[in-house]
């Protein structure tokens, strides 16, 4: 999900000012330790929103030091664009593995071994399941019923990375004795002519 429909989704809630808009991406979020978006960011996705239509700024009186507080709310076009982006699904990119990657990488040439690849990887999954279930077991289910989905979907996706990571290590030994795919060489250059006679 991209940061900008994440502020027009709040801007459509109601006209906050950047600050707030920062807050309350937070606490949808579950807060920094599940996505760490920076003030900057923010700020810098406002303006880039405001440039392209899908929101205006106001000005609403000063913060106490006599500096305009700036409030955003969504127009027209950032409706229609936020409502395009709800009723269209989410492609997920399960093919560009960066895991699959370095394990053929590892396969191909003697720079690592693949099941210490596998190992490695294996390891740091487990780290970020124990710290998964440590934040899911202090969140209150009475209050934060979506948090604790948003915990159990990252826990379901590295259980699944875990199996993934079981099968490839029990079939290592069968993969190493395929040949490693080649690309088709083409001939390079302009194709010949053919003249007529």
């Amino acid at each position: 999900m991209s940061v900008r429909f994440a502020l027009l989704g709040l801007l459509a809630q109601r006209p906050r000012h950047g600050y707030e808009l920062h807050a309350a991406f937070e606490a949808v979020m579950g807060g920094e330790v599940n996505w760490d978006v920076k003030p900057a960011q923010i700020y810098s996705t406002l303006a880039r929103l405001q440039e392209s239509g899908h929101i205006v700024e106001e000005i609403d009186g000063t913060d106490g030091e006599g500096a305009d507080r700036r409030v955003y709310a969504i127009t027209e076009k950032g409706q229609t664009d936020l409502v395009a982006w709800f009723n269209t699904p989410v492609t997920r990119e399960h093919q560009r593995d960066e895991v699959f990657a370095k394990l053929m990488l590892a396969i191909a040439t003697d720079v690592a071994k693949p099941r210490h690849v596998l190992q490695i990887q294996r390891a740091r999954l487990y780290q970020d399941l124990h710290a998964l279930t440590v934040q899911r077991s202090k969140v209150d289910p009475q209050k934060d019923l979506a948090h604790i989905l948003l915990l159990d979907s990252a826990v379901m996706h590295i259980e699944a990375d875990l199996r993934w990571l079981d099968m490839v290590d029990a079939r290592l030994d069968e993969i190493k004795r395929q040949p490693l795919p080649e690309p088709e060489m083409r001939p390079r250059g302009r194709p010949k002519k053919i003249v007529d006679s």
